[in-house]
């Protein structure tokens, strides 16, 4: 059930003032220790922020699509490893049990996802698979009442933290692409699970990645999400569809944060006796950076309420997330741009900034994989126009 409109404002306000008073003022320190403060951990956990998308009765907010973007605006204008840290108990790491598992295993593993007792992690992403997710090569092997799963997973966020994956693996060799795909949810101290060494990334320090090693790695058939084998591929596209709407909500929070820090900037420092904001040149770049953001808002808002109405929304979001990740690119770069030297200096955040929006393009899906998703749908309804 929808929040009614004064609920909704005061959850966002409140948002609003834990962003500009504890993880904004943190964000160097972040960078600097590629940790996140245990304090503001504890703060996310009071707020609610790792069940924001839970089932109310579950613990969680309970949070509609459109409420749940609203609320990523607000918190994504601080530096993106914050929203990391809860953001897979949000989406990706829970959802695909929120939305398709049993009610055995939603009673299981929802309540402490939404507290934050547990940290989920969804595990799809493969050495030789990426974009390409219906060619997953880890398998799951039936042994009696347990499945034996082999393979590794590639860059999977929060893995260093998390006590449950959603992994994605073959219960069907025979089957080619996504038909023979499975979903499992893998306890973290699963036999056979292990972690590869933390990546060291260009950016978004204190969002820790690493490989999930599966080597013969047993888990009970109650791990099955669903229960139901080969419908693990439509459980991740149902995740990933939500999942993109929430990362270009990301990046809107962060491209208007970045503009308010392009705007300060310029009208405080004078070049030739004048404010920066007074040169036309510089002018442009506030006015491309400001549409960008507010077409970008208006996309994923138009895309949320479509999904809360029930429609099928996979262009919408592709088409959100693609635009999304595009602006917060640009608009980054405008921002270092307008801060010259100082822009490539560590102290002035812009560079911090930079780096941390450029992996928007590649996550969830990168720019060219939303392309052909679009482009592809595109052309199936123009061949259903034709009768083809």
């Amino acid at each position: 059930m929808a929040m009614d409109p004064d609920t909704l404002a005061q959850l966002c306000a409140t948002l609003r003032r834990f962003v500009d008073e504890q993880l904004i003022p943190a964000e160097a320190e972040v960078a600097e220790t590629d940790a996140i403060p245990e304090r503001i951990v504890a703060g996310m956990r009071e707020l609610g922020l790792f069940g924001l998308t839970a089932p109310e009765e579950y613990g969680g907010l309970g949070l509609t699509m459109e409420e749940e973007v609203m609320a990523i605006f607000e918190l994504g204008r601080a530096a993106p490893a914050f929203r990391s840290m809860f953001a897979t108990n949000v989406g990706i790491g829970m959802q695909g049990i929120a939305i398709d598992g049993t009610p055995e295993q939603k009673a299981k593993y929802l309540p402490r996802l939404a507290s934050g007792e547990l940290i989920g992690s969804f595990a799809l992403t493969e050495p030789d698979v990426g974009s390409d997710a219906g060619s997953i090569k880890a398998t799951a092997r039936r042994d009696g009442d347990f499945y034996v799963l082999n393979g590794t997973k590639r860059f999977i966020t929060n893995a260093p933290h998390a006590g449950l994956f959603t992994v994605m693996a073959r219960t069907d060799p025979g089957q080619k692409g996504a038909a023979g795909v499975s979903a499992f949810a893998v306890e973290r101290d699963a036999p056979g699970l292990s972690l590869g060494k933390p990546e060291k990334k260009m950016g978004q320090q204190g969002a820790h990645v690493c490989d999930v090693i599966l080597d013969d790695c047993r888990v009970p058939v109650s791990a099955l999400i669903g229960g139901v084998e080969g419908q693990g591929f439509k459980t991740a596209m149902k995740v990933l569809d939500k999942g993109r709407l929430h990362i270009a909500a990301a990046c809107v929070g962060l491209a208007e944060r970045i503009i308010d820090d392009m705007l300060d900037y310029a009208v405080a420092r004078r070049q030739f006796g004048r404010p920066l904001a007074d040169f036309q040149l510089l002018q442009a770049m506030f006015a491309d950076s400001r549409a960008d953001a507010y077409a970008a808002r208006c996309m994923v808002l138009d895309a949320a309420r479509k999904r809360d109405d029930g429609r099928d929304v996979g262009v919408e979001a592709s088409c959100a997330k693609m635009f999304a990740s595009e602006a917060v690119g640009r608009i980054a770069d405008r921002n270092v741009q307008v801060h010259g030297g100082n822009g490539y200096i560590r102290e002035y955040r812009a560079e911090q900034l930079y780096r941390d929006a450029r992996l928007f393009r590649i996550y969830e899906g990168t720019t060219q994989i939303q392309q052909i998703i679009i482009a592809k749908a595109m052309a199936a309804e123009a061949r259903a126009r034709a009768g083809l």
